[in-house]
């Protein structure tokens, strides 16, 4: 019976899908997976029995991937999953920066007792007047899951769109409306656009990256949302540009102590996901992902790990599954030590990821201990499982 830990309230529509032959338990080392939000996982030591981490969810800043990697774990996410949720709410505050609809609100719960609210609203209004964003231009960078719908939304709002994303993915690309008109150079969306938008993950490549050169290419008057990470938004050039009035108003979803002093910030506490359909979505995919991973050996969305997948092993006489570091002759090795004690290979699949690698080998008979024993003994073999 596989063991599955949630280490964070994970929605029941998603493990309501674990097969009977799964359990559910409250001590992590016992698990041969862990589903998780956000709870933070870096300071936690790991059993031998972990298999796998599924983060329902796309970011995965909170989980130690390369040590994860070394310690042969697989760590999965579930992108897209929530993307629909995250457009709508960036389409959200696209509208409360271009209108002053939280000025005006807050006026209203201010002068809640005033019998002539009705009459002294019609006076004051005008303060809160804004702009319509039909017709504005947005740029948006990054076109992956949520960009590629948050630009198609846009546009369906009358706005015209441009968007930035040297790395999109084939998958991605065929999600983009054709309507987008794509750039090849940021600075080329900065010096057009009204709104801008980033949907790209955190890593040290975009660390800082809205900083003050940024921001300075920027129109006049932009107005900046984040939803991704606050990481990706260098926070005292965003003050500055705020206070100076190059930039409108910054629309965060991450409330930090240092964005909570920037005037004209309109922040939100981290929001982005939390419907629940989107944490039904997530749960859903990251449990189907791990029960894939556990019962077939296929990797789908993992971000330590390339995917590789050989269908269901229902059919198959035995399957192993290796994940190794990415180094010559690993293959020859692999295959070499079933050889040599007459395992026959029907299929496989080979894949690398930067260090590391996956080989998923299907046999016309089970591997024997013996044998696993021997591929587990080749130096940069990470780790072998039997999955049949």
């Amino acid at each position: 019976m596989a063991k599955i830990h949630c280490l964070n309230n994970i929605s029941a529509y998603g493990t309501d899908r674990l097969p009977d032959s799964y359990q559910l338990v409250d001590d992590m080392s016992e698990a041969a997976a862990v589903l998780v939000r956000s709870a933070s996982m870096h300071d936690m030591e790991f059993g031998s029995e972990l298999q796998a981490i599924a983060r329902a969810g796309a970011g995965v800043n909170n989980i130690p991937l390369d040590r994860c990697a070394e310690e042969g774990i697989v760590v999965f996410n579930t992108p897209g999953a929530n993307a629909n949720a995250v457009k709508e709410l960036v389409i959200a505050g696209m509208l409360l920066a271009s209108r002053d609809i939280v000025g005006g609100i807050q006026w209203c719960r201010e002068h809640a007792d005033d019998p002539d609210i009705a009459k002294a609203a019609e006076s004051a209004k005008k303060a809160f007047a804004g702009t319509e964003i039909m017709g504005k231009k947005l740029g948006v960078i990054g076109l992956g899951a949520i960009g590629a719908k948050v630009a198609r939304a846009a546009i369906d709002l009358g706005m015209e769109v441009y968007g930035c994303d040297p790395y999109v993915s084939v998958q991605a690309a065929w999600n983009i409306d054709t309507r987008v008109k794509q750039v090849a150079q940021m600075d080329d969306l900065y010096a057009n656009c009204d709104f801008v938008t980033i949907h790209v993950p955190a890593m040290d490549a975009t660390k800082g990256m809205v900083n003050a050169d940024a921001i300075a290419k920027m129109k006049d008057g932009v107005v900046f949302l984040n939803f991704s990470r606050d990481s990706l938004v260098d926070e005292a050039a965003m003050a500055d540009a705020l206070a100076s009035g190059k930039v409108r108003a910054y629309v965060t979803d991450f409330a930090t102590p240092a964005v909570m002093k920037m005037e004209n910030a309109l922040v939100i506490p981290h929001l982005g996901a939390s419907t629940a359909e989107a944490e039904d979505n997530c749960a859903a995919m990251a449990v189907d992902q791990v029960v894939d991973y556990l019962e077939n050996g296929n990797i789908v969305n993992s971000v330590n790990y390339p995917a590789a997948t050989l269908g269901s092993c229902a059919a198959d006489g035995g399957r192993v599954g290796v994940l190794h570091k990415n180094v010559p002759n690993m293959m020859g090795q692999i295959t070499n030590t079933l050889g040599q004690a007459g395992a026959n290979i029907a299929n496989l699949v080979n894949a690398s990821r930067g260090d590391f690698a996956y080989t998923l080998i299907a046999l016309d008979a089970p591997a024997d201990a013996a044998t696993v024993e021997a591929i587990e003994a080749i130096d940069g073999v990470v780790r072998v499982r039997v999955v049949k």
